[in-house]
C-alpha cells in the first residue's frame, strides 16, 4: 500500500525537494494545459543511465505500489522511498532562456554530472 503524506490522517512531511517560483508557475501551467487523468500525480525520482550513470525523472505519472505522496501547492507529487537518497535537497528550477529551456536540475549530491544537467553520479 503507498504511503500518503499530507494528507488529514497522517503527519505532514516535508517535500525532500524544492522548486523555485518559475518552475512552480511552470509546473501549475503544464497541470493545468494538459489533459491529466484525475489520479495523474507528478513523479520525481531518478533512473539508471545517460552519460553520468543516472538521469533525473520528472514526469506525470499514476501514484505506483511503494511511492511516498507530498503536495506541492495543489500538485500531487510522489517519489519513491529509496530515491530520497539521490535528490534530497535538491532545488528544481526552470529555464526559458535563449540557450536553455527546460526544467534543471540543482543537486548537492550529484559528485559528478554531465555537460547537458540531465544526467549525474552520486
Amino acid at each position: 500500500m503507498s504511503e500518503v503524506v499530507n494528507s488529514p490522517e497522517t503527519k505532514t512531511e516535508a517535500l525532500p525537494v524544492t522548486f523555485t517560483e518559475t518552475a512552480k508557475e511552470e509546473l501549475h501551467r503544464l497541470h493545468a494545459n494538459l489533459e491529466l487523468k484525475e489520479e495523474s500525480v507528478l513523479r520525481i525520482g531518478v533512473k539508471g543511465g545517460g552519460c553520468s550513470g543516472m538521469s533525473y525523472l520528472l514526469a506525470f505519472d499514476k501514484m505506483e505500489e511503494g511511492d511516498k505522496l507530498y503536495d506541492l501547492e495543489g500538485i500531487p507529487v510522489v517519489m519513491k522511498k529509496a530515491h530520497v537518497m539521490y535528490v534530497l535537497g535538491m532545488e528544481v528550477d526552470w529555464e526559458h532562456g535563449l540557450s536553455n529551456r527546460g526544467f534543471s536540475f540543482n543537486n548537492p549530491n550529484a559528485t559528478e554530472t554531465c555537460g547537458c544537467g540531465q544526467s549525474f553520479s552520486a
